[in-house]
């Protein structure tokens, strides 16, 4: 029996209960945190590298460990990774440290400690590994629901004005979601009773019948699960609660929302409705896709609109999960395998795009767009790493999110090309909506509250009829706004890295993730279409 899965999942629980008690001294909390995290990444890359990518074309998980959890019920306590869910536990062991070094001088709500929010981000990593690795559905039920409690807290505790509004809508969303996920798996639980010896939760038995099940019962148990998915995903219209989640957590914690946790909805298509539904997935196929295009377009649309730049984060991240729903029921392999891919490059890119946003508002303590302008005058390496976070998230050739939005278009396009079209339009939007803030905030004169607010000889500073040279505003500005601090670069540059890496050389990632894909394929009856890339 394997432990390197219980060790993923028990190490930042650990890590939790260490750092939870020393509300008294910040430094020390930061530092057993971070220790931590580093020590969980280290584990995920000896876990990543004891997967064996050829096992995978014939063993559906790997790393295995399973024991007896509630006999009476059929549960166990299984673990098991496919390439799908190991690529997400590797993004998840990356984030984790990235935000705790941007959130290490972060000022956090009066009354509010530095070890109770770090803590949260270790519980909320634990609960994350448990999702990607649980093999027993009920159990994956279980972690599903408890990721709720670190993040609710996160967001009601530690984040905005507005954080109380946003942290209940958050939880009532996700909570009705699981809710009705819980009557389908009750459900999938008496339909294996009626054709096994015995009623299971073992995501394996469970999809050895799948075929089995009439397509009326599998429709129903399938939008008991997709419900819940789409509102994590999220999907239009079930993503209402995303912007304002996003908007009023702290950076730390919205990197993780919007970076890692919202790919389990995703990955649940993946893992559950696909595999244990495949006659339902294909019958309702169509109106999954009529959402992702339209998800696309609202997204994209609503994001150009945005005053409010972390909100307008959330709703690029509403854009691209339409991209990823594409791929993922366009059922084919490239573009189930860019969707997957999709995934790790948007956690990357998004989660960089947000920490580059929350820098910005620390330093001109306001999100809203028109109190910036000039920033690459004043702070050019904020500026740049803005550009690159941008351009990546409009999948610029030469970046990571390119190769997986060309599988998603390329794979999808032969057997749904009406859908793959009107999705294409999303990215003339997206150029649009990257390239309009950056212009509003980073270029042209210095300009806005969040940069000049407080300047002498600036927005009535100086006597009248007395006027500053622009030079000397420029550096009377420039030692109130700073650029990036070697601790915010060296936050950025893993970030950077992958980005740029992934970009020319993804096929570390896509070994990984092929083999679970084809597997899927294979689950759901389905074989690529004819003029598929392959």
């Amino acid at each position: 029996m394997n432990l390197l899965l219980l060790s993923l999942l028990v190490l930042p629980f650990v890590g939790a209960l260490a750092v939870a008690p020393l509300r008294n001294s910040a430094v020390a909390a930061r530092r057993v945190a971070l220790l931590f995290a580093l020590a969980e990444l280290a584990l995920a890359v000896v876990t990543w590298f004891s997967y064996s990518v050829a096992t995978a074309a014939t063993q559906r998980f790997q790393l295995e460990f399973d024991v007896t959890w509630i006999p009476s019920f059929g549960t166990r306590f299984s673990l098991g990774v496919d390439g799908i869910a190991l690529v997400l536990i590797a993004l998840t062991a990356v984030i984790v440290p990235v935000v705790m070094g941007f959130s290490w001088e972060e000022k956090l709500p009066e009354g509010r400690s530095v070890a109770g929010f770090f803590a949260l981000l270790l519980g909320t990593q634990s609960l994350l590994v448990g999702v990607f690795a649980a093999t027993d559905v009920f159990l994956f039920y279980v972690f599903f629901e408890a990721m709720l409690v670190p993040m609710y807290f996160m967001i009601g505790r530690f984040g905005g004005p507005k954080r109380q509004y946003a942290a209940v809508k958050f939880f009532l969303y996700s909570l009705l979601g699981g809710l009705i996920m819980l009557a389908a798996v009750i459900g999938l639980y008496v339909a294996s009773a009626d054709r096994l010896p015995a009623g299971t939760f073992r995501w394996a038995d469970l999809q050895a019948i799948a075929g089995q099940i009439p397509e009326s019962t599998q429709i129903l148990l399938f939008l008991g699960f997709f419900l819940a998915f789409a509102i994590k995903a999220p999907l239009v219209p079930f993503h209402t609660w995303l912007p304002d989640a996003a908007a009023e957590a702290p950076v730390g914690a919205g990197v993780l929302l919007v970076g890692v946790l919202d790919k389990v909805g995703i990955f649940g298509f993946l893992r559950y409705c696909l595999p244990l539904f495949p006659a339902a997935s294909k019958t309702l196929a169509p109106l999954v896709l009529t959402l992702a295009v339209i998800g696309i377009l609202y997204g994209a649309l609503l994001a150009v609109m945005q005053t409010d730049m972390k909100r307008f984060v959330a709703y690029t991240s509403i854009a691209h999960f339409g991209f990823i729903a594409l791929g993922v029921f366009a059922f084919s392999t490239q573009a189930q395998s860019g969707a997957a891919l999709y995934m790790v490059n948007h956690g990357i890119t998004t989660g960089m795009l947000f920490l580059v946003v929350g820098m910005l508002i620390a330093r001109g303590n306001s999100r809203l767009v028109t109190d910036y302008g000039g920033v690459a005058k004043i702070a050019p390496v904020l500026a740049g790493t803005f550009l690159l976070a941008g351009l990546a998230s409009l999948a610029l050739p030469g970046t990571n999110s390119f190769v997986s939005e060309f599988l998603v278009l390329i794979g999808s396009f032969p057997r749904e090309p009406v859908f793959t079209t009107l999705a294409t339009i999303g990215i003339i939007f997206a150029a649009l909506y990257v390239l309009w803030i950056y212009q509003r905030t980073m270029t042209g004169p210095l300009r806005g509250d969040g940069v000049l607010g407080g300047v002498a000889g600036v927005g009535g500073g100086a006597g009248p009829g007395t006027a500053t040279a622009p030079s000397i505003v420029a550096e009377r500005v420039r030692t109130r706004f700073k650029d990036l601090s070697g601790r915010e670069i060296a936050v950025l540059t893993p970030l950077i890295v992958l980005i740029l890496v992934l970009g020319f050389y993804p096929a570390p990632v896509l070994d990984v993730i092929d083999p679970s894909v084809v597997s899927t394929m294979n689950e759901v009856g389905l074989t690529d279409p004819v003029g598929g890339i392959r």
